[in-house]
């Protein structure tokens, strides 16, 4: 299904995002989902009503933890809400965090 275009540009956003931070992972479907895959799913993300759910695995929210405190997150998942501006570094971070150390959803 397709999202409402205000929804989608946060998408194309995330994808970027994604993108310049592992430009040397595969890019994959999986759950419905965009995957970026490395020898294992590092990350995913996917377009909910009111949020952007981001999917980088229970290790990464812990290691992040402080900085996440604005979010809600729960099992591996954090939510980025579409009322505010995504993070971009700290987005960045985890997922190089994730594809460095092989931990990942």
């Amino acid at each position: 299904m397709e999202q409402p275009e205000d929804i989608q540009k946060y998408l194309y956003q995330m994808h970027g995002i994604l993108q310049a931070a592992l430009p040397d992972v595969q890019e994959r479907i999986s759950w419905s989902m965009p995957t970026y895959w490395n020898q294992h799913n590092i990350v995913h993300f996917a377009g909910f009503k009111k949020h952007i759910g981001f999917y980088p695995g229970p290790q990464a929210i812990e290691m992040f933890e402080e900085r996440l405190k604005e979010y809600k997150t729960s099992k591996g998942a954090i939510q980025f809400p579409y009322n505010k501006p995504l993070p971009a570094e700290l987005i960045t971070e985890i997922a190089k965090w994730c594809n460095d150390t092989g931990n990942h959803a």
